[in-house]
Formats: structure tokens, sequence, C-alpha cells
């Protein structure tokens, strides 16, 4: 056991969830600041490692995958839940270990990319099965509208500018989803919500890397 394992961290020495500019980001961190220290703090005192929660959380995705593709949709949707507190928690677990790398992040951002294909990409192959065309068109629609919002940032960082403002990330697809697949009736309007307002947030990117970037073109 290393002296890092020995010292057992408090509860108020666990770092608190990181600030997120999305519509429910902020919500989320008042009110389960001190519910995710605990958890955190309880999955770095048995052993966890990042790399595991990550390959978790991919795995509960895939399970979710298989799931819709065999028309199911309750047991899908609430498996999103421990799917995404696993993606929520293996980034603070490293943080906590010292073991941020920039390995890890490029192997927890694009397995989050992953994830995101498997379920809208399986979602969209089980609507389309059942002849429910707008709404496969509308799941398909989702997950490009997600990559594009992804590639946004990545492309932005590589060339100096941080984007993480959006009104509608990961984090609000998640909760969205599980409301959609668990409540009857609610797949249709939850995947309009999910297009409409990941296009305003490829537009509230777009806007932000475009005055992020016009300084550095002007002086070029």
């Amino acid at each position: 056991m290393d002296h890092q394992e020995r010292e057992k961290p408090k509860i108020r020495e666990v770092p608190e969830p990181r600030r997120n500019q999305s519509f429910i980001g902020p919500l989320f961190q008042a009110v389960f600041k001190w519910p995710y220290r605990m958890v955190l703090l309880g999955l770095y005192r048995a052993g966890f490692r990042p790399w595991q929660l990550t390959l978790a959380s991919l795995g509960m995705n895939v399970w979710v995958g298989v799931l819709l593709l065999k028309g199911e949709r309750l047991l899908p949707g609430l498996l999103l839940l421990p799917a995404g507190l696993l993606d929520v928690f293996d980034g603070g677990v490293a943080r906590m270990r010292g073991e941020q790398s920039t390995l890890g992040a490029f192997l927890d951002s694009t397995l989050d990319r992953v994830s995101d294909a498997i379920v809208f990409g399986c979602l969209f192959w089980s609507l389309a099965g059942q002849g429910r065309q707008t709404e496969a068109v509308l799941a398909i629609s989702t997950l490009a509208i997600s990559l594009a919002v992804s590639q946004i940032r990545a492309e932005g960082e590589a060339l100096g500018v941080t984007l993480s403002e959006g009104i509608f990330q990961r984090l609000e697809r998640y909760v969205a989803m599980m409301v959609g697949l668990t409540a009857p009736g609610a797949l249709l309007p939850v995947l309009a919500l999910l297009t409409g307002l990941g296009g305003i947030t490829i537009l509230q990117r777009g806007w932000s890397a475009w005055r992020g970037l016009a300084p550095h073109g002007r002086s070029g």
C-alpha cells in the first residue's frame, strides 16, 4: 500500500464536482456536492483506479446498446444512471490519486464518444427497425450533434481556446435519455429536445471559438 493510500483523506479534502457551464451543471454541483464527495472517497478507499471506472462505464453503455437493440427501453434507461455516474467519478478518482495525464484524458474523451455512438447508434437501429422513422432520424441527429460539439471543443483547444460552455452537454444528454427511455411517450419529445438544444450548443461553442481565435487571426 503506497503512502497516498495510507493517509486516507478526510471528506473535506475530497475535491468537489468540476464546474460545468451547462444547463443543469451548476445545480448538480450545488445539490450533489457532498454525496459526490462521499461516493468519491469510498471509491478511492476501495482502491478503484480511474481506468477501471472508465472501462466499467463503457461496458455499461455497451449493455445499454444491446438492450436497446432488443427493443427494451425501461432497463437501459435505468442503466444509464450508473453508466453516467461512473463517467463522472473516473476523473475525480484520477485527481485524488494524482494520476491525471494527457493520455488518460484522451482515452476518457475517446471512450465517451464511443459510448455515445453505441447508445444512439443502437437506438437509431432499433427505432428504424420498428418503423419509427421520425424518432430514428432524431436519434442519429442527436449522435451527429454530440460528436460535433465534442469536435468543436477539441479543435478549439488544439488551437489554444478553451471551450467548455454550452447549454446542453453530456450530463444533460444522460438525464434526458433516462427520462426519454423510462417515461411512456417521452422518447420523441426528448430526442427533439436533444437535437434542438444540441444545435444551440454548437452555435454557442462556434461563437466562442470565433471570438477566441479572431484576435490571433488579425495579429497574423
